[in-house]
């Protein structure tokens, strides 16, 4: 099981997004360990697809 996080995501966050959304309805609103992960992954690819702001120095 890897734990780490690709810097750039396939998807956009608004994809990603979407997933989770279906994860959450096909599950009826509980996790099972196997949903569990595949949400925890989803999220990691999530934060990684988000814009981030750019800072100005």
């Amino acid at each position: 099981m890897s734990t780490t996080v690709e810097a750039v995501s396939e998807r956009s966050a608004a994809e990603v997004n979407e997933a989770i959304r279906d994860l959450w309805l096909r599950s009826g609103g509980t996790l099972s360990v196997e949903q569990r992960e595949e949400y925890r992954r989803l999220v990691l690819e999530w934060a990684a697809a988000v814009p981030q702001p750019s800072r100005a120095a």
